[in-house]
């Protein structure tokens, strides 16, 4: 398939293309050059923080605070229990 460029520098992708690759309206593309071929990219829409997911390792919440803030408290462990005021 063959293509012309325009003198603003616009290509026109072939309807085939366009239908196989879901090429639509309001699609975005983004163009590199790859060993002295031009490639073209649909930009991925996705959400900054959905982008975030999966950067960490999975972790016990419950385990990680304990390691940072000690054990959870409880009355059997409060030494202090009983010895309010004096």
């Amino acid at each position: 398939m063959k293509s012309i460029v325009s003198e603003k520098g616009q290509v026109t992708i072939p309807k085939p293309l366009r239908d196989s690759l879901a090429i639509g309206p309001g699609t975005e593309l983004e163009f590199e050059e790859e060993h002295g071929k031009l490639v073209a990219r649909r930009v991925s829409k996705r959400d900054p923080l959905s982008a975030l997911v999966g950067v960490l390792p999975r972790m016990d919440v419950d385990a990680a605070l304990e390691e940072l803030r000690g054990p959870a408290w409880s009355g059997e462990l409060d030494d202090t229990r009983g010895n309010r005021g004096r």
